[in-house]
């Protein structure tokens, strides 16, 4: 089944992996055949190939929408812990959230429950452990970040020779310099409180850091930063580290749809991507995906009706059911979501972006 090249007609969707069902079948075959238990995190490499984290399974997939083939790169389908320079398809994951693909070709990812990050080595093909000890804690900033302690970290993103963790558990962001290998904290203080507007990030708080991503706006590179306990949008110009509200008040709600974004209210957001003027977000518990115009500063759903369920394929996308949908990934004119308790990834059709 081929899937990609071909775009849907505009504003709609369809599922384009999963069964439905989230049981543990096959590691190889036909992406119509293989289940997907509870996908998070999605991306694409430089070849438009599709990368899914699989959290009940503990694997990461990759898929190639024009042949329609899937494969596992990693993970054997059993919870665990396995240390450095195993074969990937032999290392035991618990809970890979989200997964990013570096200019080298090199895969890096992110595993909750075991409190690290770890990366597959593209020329070598072996697996290593580039931060955390697996033991939950808060400790070895200024020291190699292999042997620093992280708590629950869920997103990752990555800019030169920057690696950085939203190490939600501490309420902070950790940076990773992957040439020295040396880890600190970037921002947050690691009370639960929201930032302060225009504050020097690494001296203001942030409350659950859940998702990441870094992407260039009108001239610009930034950090961009969901916060699920904080329900609200930030952003962090890399060359001047202050904290900027992009989104959101800070309560819980599910309202603001065609006025400024500042003013909306999320529910619990665990997913942000990036495509030229347009800011995407997961509004996890409104099944929602949320649209920030970033030019006019207004925000509108694209994506979900609110109510948690599996329907809608092949008709308006605001019209369908998604159910706790987590990551997402830009690719061609389309917004792909790791829809997790539906197991399956959704494709929506959005107007032509860069």
């Amino acid at each position: 089944m081929a899937l990609l090249p071909g775009l849907l007609p505009s504003q709609t969707i369809q599922t384009v992996a999963g069964t439905g069902q989230p049981t543990l079948n096959h590691f190889t075959g036909n992406i119509e055949d293989v289940n997907l238990g509870d996908p998070f995190g999605v991306e694409f490499d430089s070849e438009g190939r599709l990368y899914i984290c699989e959290v009940r399974n503990h694997r990461i997939l990759r898929a190639n929408l024009k042949t329609g083939n899937i494969k596992t790169i990693v993970g054997t389908g059993i919870k665990g812990f396995s240390t450095n320079s195993k074969d990937p398809q032999e290392t035991r994951l618990n809970e890979p959230y989200e997964v990013r693909i570096a200019p080298t070709g090199d895969i890096f990812f992110v595993e909750m429950q075991n409190h690290i990050v770890r990366k597959i080595d593209r020329l070598t093909g072996l697996i290593s452990i580039v931060a955390g000890t697996g033991t939950p804690g808060f400790d070895g900033d200024g020291h190699l970040a292999n042997k620093a302690q992280l708590n629950r970290p869920h997103s990752i993103a990555l800019f030169q020779e920057s690696l950085f963790i939203a190490d939600i558990g501490n309420h902070r962001i950790r940076r990773v310099n992957l040439s020295t290998g040396i880890i600190e904290t970037y921002a947050g203080t690691g009370h639960k409180k929201l930032p302060v507007e225009n504050s020097q990030v690494r001296n203001s708080p942030v409350f659950g850091p859940r998702a990441l991503f870094v992407s260039p706006s009108q001239g610009k590179t930034f950090l961009w930063v969901a916060l699920r306990e904080g329900n609200s949008i930030w952003r962090i110009n890399l060359d001047d580290p202050k904290w900027e509200s992009v989104a959101g008040t800070g309560r819980k709600g599910y309202s603001g749809d065609g006025d400024q974004a500042k003013q909306a209210t999320f529910n619990g957001p665990k997913g942000i991507a990036i495509s030229g003027d347009f800011c995407f977000v997961v509004d996890t518990e409104n099944q929602a995906i949320r649209e920030i115009n970033l030019r006019t500063g207004k925000i509108s759903t694209v994506a979900g009706n609110g109510k948690r369920g599996g329907g809608g394929d092949g008709g308006k996308a605001v019209d369908a059911q998604l159910d706790r949908p987590h990551g997402i990934g830009i690719f061609q004119g389309h917004i792909f979501v790791g829809d997790t308790l539906n197991h399956r990834i959704r494709r929506i059709a959005i107007r032509p972006v860069p």
